[in-house]
């Protein structure tokens, strides 16, 4: 299995070198050559709809590696992202993402049960072990890269800390995040682990890894890969619950997803499973008031506003969904030069128009909606009245708002965070007070450690130039 670059002018690479690399030295994001049909058979539908949450997954993972990984090395890899959890660490559910019935024809995807309490998890704990095979083969270590706008970098950290092979940089934007997001990030006590306050917003933080890995001399010298969403190897881990979703629900026909997004990552690991032969109806994209994906959606223009705006679900506050860039490249027919074209535009002038066959596309296969704070909260009440008292994360009631606006069952919402993440929003919604789970219930008592820097990227790249293991 080979993989290609959205913007064609970069040579193909292995899977193992496409999840290492995270961006093509083109600019672009890596796609696979063809979409694998091992996984499109009834044996695999039916496997979905046991508990076997690491089988899927190894399954799944094994399908998009080809022969970079044995199937033995799949599993194993898997087994330890889902199965084997290190001494001390909190154990997944048996199903790892259990699904919720909310109403007739509706459900909850419960996506929150890993150790940071984001639906991230799930495939950053796949990603870990994937490191850990890749670089003991090669015998390297690695710089990795990460803008978070809250869930990204505590999910990260708690994947990678301690991991001897990877120095970790977390860049979040100052006081965008939520205090329990924060601390995931700034307190996990491992030597490996670096956290950068970063005095922008969570663009601007996204702007600088981008311009890390676009020196091709730094990025080389300092051995950088990025697990942000733009990573492939998360986009093949999250299509995993979309298969087993999709497949356990087959009998009331194709759900829908909907989908609280801002990178679009997670809406395109739902594509992706589609593609491969999940029973997929349409996946809506529930954005708040950051909602350059939704305007796009509506009028064919992808355009960022002036600035993000501060919401209550801060990890969707974004204005550049980069993962867009991967569906454009299907929906243009796999055109890369397109591709190049359209993103030189947005970087001159901050929007571009898609040309009206692929806009066809685009609207054949997702739906949109979005909310505004005002909303959000009241769906968060609407919840925990509804359903004895459940509580919802104001990410989470993003997309619940967006299926009671849009209608379309069945459906299936995606739970992408846990409440007590963010537990002053939760309780002025709801009047109750989210406790973090036992594993976590020290946060706050842990020791902090971060670094605040300005919006620019010299002063990233000093601080990796000081304290990576892998620079040369």
């Amino acid at each position: 299995m080979q993989y290609v670059s959205t913007r064609g002018q970069a040579p193909p690479v292995s899977f193992l070198d496409a999840v290492l690399a995270g961006m093509a030295p083109d600019g672009g994001l890596y796609v696979p050559e063809a979409w694998p049909r091992t996984l499109d058979n009834e044996e695999f539908r039916a496997l979905c709809t046991t508990d076997h949450f690491s089988e899927v997954a190894r399954r799944v993972l094994h399908a998009f590696a080809g022969e970079a990984l044995t199937e033995a090395e799949a599993a194993e890899i898997a087994q330890r992202a889902y199965l084997r959890r290190p001494s001390g660490a909190a154990p997944w559910p048996s199903a790892v993402t259990p699904l919720r019935q909310i109403g007739d024809g509706a459900w909850l995807l419960e996506l929150f049960h890993g150790p940071s309490l984001s639906f991230k998890d799930v495939a950053m704990q796949l990603i870990a072990p994937l490191y850990e095979h890749a670089l003991a083969r090669r015998n390297e270590r690695l710089s990795v890269v990460c803008a978070t706008s809250g869930d990204t970098g505590g999910a990260a950290v708690e994947a990678l800390k301690h991991t001897d092979r990877v120095d970790l940089f977390v860049l979040t934007p100052k006081g965008r995040v939520s205090e329990v997001q924060r601390r995931f990030m700034t307190a996990s006590g491992a030597a490996n682990v670096y956290a950068l306050d970063i005095e922008g917003d969570f663009d601007a933080c996204q702007a600088i890894v981008k311009s890390l890995f676009a020196d091709a001399d730094f990025s080389s010298r300092a051995r950088l890969s990025g697990v942000n969403s733009i990573n492939w190897a998360r986009i093949v881990a999250q299509s995993v619950y979309f298969h087993i979703a999709a497949n356990t629900l087959a009998a009331h026909a194709k759900p829908n997803f909907v989908v609280p997004t801002g990178n679009f990552g997670d809406a395109f690991s739902g594509w992706v499973a589609k593609q491969c032969g999940a029973p997929i109806g349409k996946i809506v994209l529930a954005t708040n008031a950051n909602d350059i994906l939704t305007r796009t959606l509506n009028s064919g223009r992808y355009a960022r506003a002036t600035h993000s705006q501060e919401t209550l679900s801060p990890a969707m506050d974004i204005q550049v969904a980069s993962n867009f860039e991967r569906i454009l490249f299907e929906a243009v027919g796999r055109d890369g030069a397109a591709v190049r074209q359209l993103y030189a535009s947005f970087a001159q002038g901050g929007g571009f128009d898609i040309p009206p066959a692929a806009f066809a596309r685009l609207q054949a296969e997702f739906g949109a909606a979005s909310i505004d704070d005002a909303a959000t909260l009241d769906e968060m009440r609407n919840a925990a009245a509804e359903w004895g008292g459940f509580l919802a994360c104001p990410h989470t009631a993003v997309g619940l708002r967006a299926a009671r606006q849009i209608d379309s069952k069945p459906s299936v919402v995606l739970a992408t965070a846990h409440p007590a993440k963010f537990p002053e929003t939760v309780e002025r919604a709801s009047g109750q007070h989210p406790p973090l789970p036992q594993h976590c219930a020290d946060l706050f008592a842990r020791t902090e450690k971060f670094d605040t820097l300005p919006a620019e990227a010299e002063a990233v790249k000093r601080t990796i130039r000081e304290r990576s293991r892998a620079w040369s």
